[in-house]
């Protein structure tokens, strides 16, 4: 079996895989699960050594866009043999750094003791402010951003040819990866702490994210809501 025809078996089980265990955990709708399918075997097949779960559009035509233009080779990083394909894989990396390492910080950085601050004026704020920050969710945000930088090259060694001067250029995306993590999350706090409103609601005593006359607001304007971020 050849090198593409190993990387398209390994894409559809894993992307099923994936997708039975959402589906069957009612994590995804049907739609959902198979939209998830397509989306990671897309990914995966390409040769872009990044498994991770999103639902981009943008990534995804980059991937398309790189697959075509390296006619269909696993291509390394490597300016010397293009610079556009390895300007676009890049872009790939960094978005999902960006987005692993929001959703980590988010996740993560909500269960730090520490009160959050808010990233415009680093004052104190409630749990659920957009825009708040605390050192855990830093931490994770750029842990986040590592992950996917060494899931690429470690991936990308057990499935490709490569040449020794080759993958040591590979590690620098682990460093890049990680500080992408880190900004992704910064960038995303800014913006919330002041396109996204966030209030506390002295009825349902919670931060909630829409004006209302029970609401005393903490930050942010009302612009843009969690799907516009």
């Amino acid at each position: 079996m050849d090198s593409s025809s190993l990387r398209l078996s390994v894409a559809v089980f894993v992307a099923f895989l994936i997708a039975f265990r959402a589906r069957k955990k009612n994590s995804l709708s049907t739609s959902g699960a198979v939209a998830g399918f397509f989306v990671v075997a897309l990914h995966i097949f390409v040769g872009y050594r990044i498994q991770v779960l999103a639902n981009s559009g943008i990534a995804s035509v980059l991937v398309v866009a790189i697959w075509v233009l390296g006619e269909g080779k696993d291509t390394w990083l490597n300016s010397k043999d293009s610079r556009l394909i390895t300007s676009l894989i890049g872009a790939v990396i960094g978005h999902y750094s960006c987005c692993n390492g929001d959703t980590w910080s988010s996740e993560l950085g909500i269960l730090s003791e520490d009160m959050p601050r808010l990233i415009t004026t680093f004052k104190f704020v409630k749990k659920g402010t957009n825009g708040g920050v605390t050192k855990t969710g830093l931490v994770a945000a750029a842990a986040a951003g590592s992950v996917i930088g060494v899931s690429f090259v470690v991936l990308g060694l057990a499935t490709s040819r490569f040449e020794s001067d080759i993958v040591l250029k590979q590690l620098l995306v682990i460093p890049i990866a990680t500080l992408a993590g880190l900004c992704g999350s910064i960038i995303d706090s800014l913006l919330g702490a002041t396109l996204q409103f966030s209030g506390y609601c002295s009825i349902r005593r919670k931060v909630v994210g829409k004006p209302g006359p029970t609401v005393k607001r903490i930050s942010g304007s009302h612009m843009l809501d969690n799907n516009a971020m």
